[in-house]
């Protein structure tokens, strides 16, 4: 039997807490429940400091529950009991408390989308906004279906790019091991032998032997110095001018850049039609996809356009003037506000780019295997090279005399 802390209220709305045995936490808020508690937080004693401290709640996860949480609203069931039940199948702890500190809010007359919004670690501005167009509107279920569907294509997006990144990720680290175990460990016996052996050796030899004493002599300054550039990196685009900078190279890196590019626009398009079709001004939905574009320069063209839209304007021409966004997506966002059918064209956009994104990976995926198995063959291969060179000259003199 393990033992439980518990928050909650009765049937008055007085506040209680406590503790309970129960064989799992699911037999505990059973009980508590026949005792006529409405539970806010279930935790078990000793461990609540870590379930606060993970969170473990991605995409997939948000997505799951939302989708859920969509068809039981579809189905009449009170709002209240929608989230006791969704709180109670969570498997995430943490997730699971904040569901319950909703709960008890909505209790408490509260709406859903506040409720949501103290808990930005697991809804975002997109989020809360979109449930509170649901609820004013009464077509909340509709719109939990679409943040279900859109944070699924969130997710395979990011699935997609990761899976792109994994194969040069995972060669680079194996280049890298391969590197410091021969510096490190195998040069060191082939100098020693050639020290014996006495004479000359080749140059490519020679630089790699100093290479390996300097690796050597210096490996923990290499790492520290590494480890102080990717600090410097991380402080430095943590500041307004460095992650300007940094942003703009990375849409002009060759092969890469396009992809992030069509990747922004991807999510911009779909993020802002998503928005739009709920219920949301454009003015906020503007605000919102800026945060979530995942670039600086995008995210400043797109609040250019709502500054453009505050004033009068359209959305358009500060997107076309800004060089970020194609013509192609420009013009076809004109025509949306032309006719009326933004959000239908955005969301259109947002399937051919899309598409583009998963050409893009498939082609980034095929054009960089072969050239990091080159560059892992010829760095490794030289080394191993440049170690028998005296051996081989040695031969030769062998047979030659």
């Amino acid at each position: 039997m393990a033992e439980f802390q518990w928050r909650g209220t009765n049937k008055q709305g007085r506040d209680l807490g406590g503790t309970i045995k129960a064989k799992d936490r699911r037999e505990a808020e059973s009980l508590l429940e026949r005792r006529g508690v409405t539970l806010t937080k279930v935790s078990r004693k000793g461990f609540s400091l870590n379930l606060q401290l993970t969170t473990g709640i991605n995409d997939k996860s948000l997505s799951a529950f939302t989708r859920q949480f969509a068809t039981m609203i579809n189905a009449g069931l009170p709002l209240v009991g929608c989230l006791q039940i969704l709180s109670r199948q969570q498997e995430n702890q943490y997730f699971a408390n904040v569901i319950s500190e909703i709960t008890a809010d909505v209790e408490k007359g509260g709406t859903l989308a506040d409720a949501m919004g103290k808990h930005s670690k697991v809804f975002s501005d997109l989020y809360v906004n979109m449930v509170s167009a649901g609820e004013q509107g009464g077509i909340l279920d509709t719109i939990l279906n679409r943040l279900a569907v859109h944070l699924e294509k969130n997710a395979s997006l990011k699935s997609k790019i990761k899976t792109a990144m994994m194969y040069p990720a995972v060669v680079l680290i194996v280049v890298v091991l391969v590197v410091s175990a021969l510096l490190l460990f195998v040069v060191p016996i082939f100098q020693q032998m050639f020290s014996d052996l006495g004479g000359d050796l080749p140059g490519p030899t020679k630089f790699v032997i100093g290479l390996s004493e300097f690796f050597g002599k210096n490996v923990l300054l290499i790492i520290a110095g590494v480890v102080g550039l990717i600090v410097l990196f991380r402080v430095y685009y943590r500041t307004d001018g460095g992650q300007k900078v940094i942003d703009t190279i990375k849409l002009r890196i060759p092969i890469v850049g396009p992809l992030l590019r069509k990747l922004a626009i991807a999510r911009f398009t779909r993020t802002l039609g998503t928005l739009i079709s709920s219920g949301v001004a454009i003015l906020d939905g503007l605000s919102i996809t800026s945060k979530t574009s995942g670039n600086r320069v995008v995210a400043d063209a797109i609040l250019k356009a709502r500054t453009s839209i505050s004033g009068g304007e359209n959305i358009s021409a500060p997107l076309a003037d800004s060089g970020v966004f194609p013509l192609m997506v420009t013009q076809m966002i004109a025509v949306g506000e032309e006719t009326g059918g933004l959000d239908d064209m955005l969301q259109k956009v947002a399937d051919f780019y899309e598409e583009e994104v998963d050409t893009a990976v498939s082609g980034l995926t095929s054009t960089l295997e072969p050239i990091l198995i080159i560059v892992l063959g010829l760095v490794v291969g030289g080394m191993v090279i440049a170690m028998y060179l005296p051996i081989f000259d040695l031969i030769g003199a062998v047979g030659g005399s």
